[in-house]
């Protein structure tokens, strides 16, 4: 076996403070009656048994129940199963759990494990809308109302949270996450495990939460998914590694291995990664899986052949093959050839186990099976509002001249857009479960939220008209039909129903499977045909109102200049439409913050507000020659990280101190009055960034440190109190030490990471 990089035992060594203190106590009692149980369990299995635990088969179901593949329900029977993945409702669970329950030799129940990654049957915002939100509560809410529907549905197993920094929106899978901040990540991916593992795994309403894609996934090169991740040390440890380690500390369950490769080596079989960092020096004491077929595709990665694989990956510290049962088929001849030990086996075997038995699942293996349950805890009407509302706090108003939003509620509006009447696209990309029929379109929402408007509704275009990018989409299940009308004819119609009324409502973007997984893309402007139809309509001179559904931030530069207002709603779920027409007409003023950098251009790509310095720095504004700048554009992006506006606005008085200088120890406060000057009430997100001017390391140009989002009636102001600690201003150094160095700081409030007040400090001196 290849040895790991010295320099990877280094961060090993200076990694050591981050080890768990529970390691060192005395095993707690119920751990003891874990292992006691286990321990008797083990005595009894077979190598064969113990192997088949590390087996994760898909199983396709339809109504009447499972569909097994060929020889599943024998090795169901034969105990070489540990999980099902793909399968659930209460009636195909307990089918399958009575297979292993009344067949089986040791009774070992089931895993059922599913990707329910932005809602179960009722649908949130994708990922990165929801973290749109500032909220880490409704962000908790959404996770447990998810558990809650998927545990009655027979699941007790999620692949979620998706905690990978992103930085790249060509990469289709920016739409799972939290976006570019790993502060900001660590809080939403704390906040997920919680409302997916609740306070206990015993409750009847608890999933096993599953941090991906660990690690570095989100910086695959080029943005094209499933490609390779090359990166420093430093740059791992301070930026991409610790909303990892956030959702360890969390308590969360399991990791699924990323397809990446990590200094050479694929994260699937990267021992330095599964087993040094994640299990020795972060303590975690759960499992990790591999991502689908994972393990065999270490094969065309140049590692050796499937049975060499299994064998690293198994030796790496993976627990759990998922579909590609390459451990099922080689481990034991491995063990023979003794390229593994028995020792490794019984190791991945046992923390499989302690799932199960954390679960309750040995003492009711039926205990996720209650068609009861499932009849009262999925689609409620509780859900469904907690939906939209929830969907609500996710949009982002990017524009609004004129204070052309709100609507009025008896306005001439033309409705327009191959979005505009839709339901297909409403619940986005890894909604599984999810059911775009029982989806509220925007068309429907406007006439609930105001039934007096006056809407005249044209298409304007098809969603898509690239005939191979249709023919891919089609391929995999979007659905998208031609309109049998010229593409003439659809604008011809448009333009002639924004001539007839007051203000155009146009709602485009990409279809739902555009973002996801496997879906790369090198242009992020708006399709043209749908960027026709949107200067057809802006031609007419109405204002014109850019409603946006899509999974990543888009290229706008030519809309920002030209349309009158634009909302950004992603795709918001089950409750869009109604979300979508509440913002559009008053009743919620929008109050969304990106969480990632909208570029002018993909030229641009990677783009992010926490980047590093260069030794040329450029002002935005000198036309000299040798400084890091473009050419033919601005280095700014076109909307900032923590960029939102509101139907009204709000005024920062400047940040106050209450000391300048501190030594370590000493905590730091900084306050600031916040007033709502406009004419609504409505919401801030007030964010607080540092800076460490100098430092052994260059540091970025500002990093998230808080944030505090507030409510404000009209006229109303509150002082708003930041407190800063040493934790705050520590990063990991040249020596991957995790420390604070004495210095100056800057501190910067406001309204998002571009527009700011600023104040300095000193620490340490």
């Amino acid at each position: 076996m290849r040895r790991p990089n010295p320099l990877f035992f280094l961060a090993v060594v200076f990694l050591a403070n981050t080890v768990s203190a529970q390691q060192k106590k005395t095993v707690p009692a119920a751990d003891q009656k874990i292992n006691t149980f286990i321990n008797s369990l083990m005595s009894k299995m077979t190598v064969d048994e113990k192997i088949g635990q590390l087996n994760l088969p898909a199983v396709g179901f339809d109504v009447t129940g499972p569909v097994l593949s060929e020889g599943v329900d024998e090795k169901i029977e034969k105990g070489l199963v540990g999980g099902v993945f793909n399968t659930f409702t209460p009636q195909a669970v307990e089918k399958l759990q009575k297979l292993v329950m009344t067949k089986s030799r040791l009774k070992i129940p089931l895993l059922f494990g599913y990707d329910v990654i932005h809602g179960h049957k009722t649908i949130f915002p994708i990922p990165l809308g929801l973290s749109t939100s500032w909220d880490l509560d409704l962000i908790e809410k959404s996770a447990r109302i998810a558990a809650r529907e998927a545990s009655a549905d027979g699941l007790n197993w999620t692949f979620s949270p998706m905690v990978d920094i992103a930085r790249d929106p060509r990469w289709g899978r920016i739409a799972e996450g939290s976006g570019e901040d790993p502060y900001l990540g660590s809080l939403i991916g704390v906040a997920m495990v919680k409302g997916y593992q609740t306070s206990s795994l015993s409750n009847k309403d608890a999933i096993l939460a599953c941090i991906k894609h660990f690690a570095l996934y989100g910086a695959a090169e080029a943005g094209r998914d499933y490609n390779t991740t090359d990166m420093s040390l430093i740059k791992m440890y301070n930026e991409y590694l610790p909303p990892y380690k956030a959702a360890v500390d969390a308590g969360a369950a399991s990791v699924m291995a990323s397809f990446n490769d990590i200094n050479g080596t694929p994260a699937t079989a990267n021992r330095w990664l599964l087993t040094d960092l994640l299990r020795s020096n972060w303590g975690f004491k759960g499992f990790v899986v591999s991502d689908y077929t994972g393990i065999n595709e270490l094969v065309p990665h140049g590692l050796g052949d499937l049975k060499t694989v299994s064998a690293k990956a198994l030796a790496a510290g993976t627990d759990m093959d998922m579909v590609g049962e390459g451990f099922l088929t080689t481990l034991k001849q491995s063990l023979q050839d003794k390229k593994i030990t028995m020792q490794m086996i019984d190791l991945a075997c046992r923390r499989m186990l302690e799932a199960k038995y954390k679960l309750g699942l040995f003492a009711d293996p039926y205990k996720y099976v209650n068609e009861e349950r499932a009849k009262t805890e999925i689609l409620s009407q509780q859900n469904r509002f907690d939906a939209k509302n929830i969907a609500e706090a996710s949009m982002v108003l990017l524009k609004n001249d004129n204070q052309v939003l709100p609507l009025q509620k008896k306005a001439k509006i033309a409705l327009i857009g191959p979005l505009a009447d839709d339901k297909r696209n409403m619940i986005g990309n890894w909604s599984a479960a999810g059911d775009w029929k029982k989806a509220i379109g925007v068309m429907e929402g406007l006439k609930n939220a105001a039934p007096d408007l006056d809407i005249t509704y044209a298409k304007g275009a098809n969603l898509v008209d690239d005939a191979a990018i249709l023919k891919q989409l089609n391929a995999n299940g979007a659905d998208i039909a031609a309109d049998e009308k010229s593409a003439d004819k659809l604008i011809s119609e448009a333009v002639s129903a924004a001539n007839k009324s007051d203000i155009a409502v146009v709602v485009l973007g990409e279809s739902a499977l555009m973002g996801g997984e496997a879906t790369s893309r090198t242009n992020l402007d708006l399709l043209p045909n749908q960027k026709a139809l949107l200067k057809a309509v802006n031609a007419t001179g109405k204002p014109v109102v850019l409603v946006l559904m899509n999974s990543r931030p888009l290229t706008l530069e030519w809309e920002d200049a030209n349309v009158t207002a634009i909302l950004e709603t992603w795709f918001g779920g089950t409750e869009a439409g109604n979300a979508i027409a509440d913002i559009l007409v008053g009743n919620y003023n929008p109050a969304g913050k990106l969480t990632s950098t909208f570029p002018r251009s993909v030229g641009q790509i990677p783009i992010y507000y926490n980047h590093k310095n260069t030794g040329r720095p450029y002002d935005g504004i000198s036309n000299e020659k040798y400084k890091s700048r473009y050419i033919d554009s601005s280095n700014d992006p076109l909307y900032p990280f923590g960029y939102g506006l509101s139907y009204t606005s709000f005024q920062y008085s400047a940040p106050q101190l209450n000391k300048t200088a501190v030594k370590a120890g000493q905590p730091i406060q900084v306050s600031v009055d916040v007033q709502n000057t406009g004419k609504y009430d409505g919401q801030e997100v007030v964010q607080l960034y540092i800076q460490d001017i100098y430092g052994s390391i260059t540091r970025p140009v500002k990093e998230l440190k808080g944030f505090q989002k507030i409510f404000l009636k009209k006229g109303e102001s509150k002082h708003v109190t930041f407190t800063i600690d040493e934790q705050m201003l520590k990063f990991f150094n040249a020596d991957l030490k995790f420390a604070a160095e004495p210095g100056d700081f800057n501190l910067f409030i406001g309204s998002n990471s571009r527009d700011v007040k600023a104040a300095s400090f000193s620490f340490g001196r």
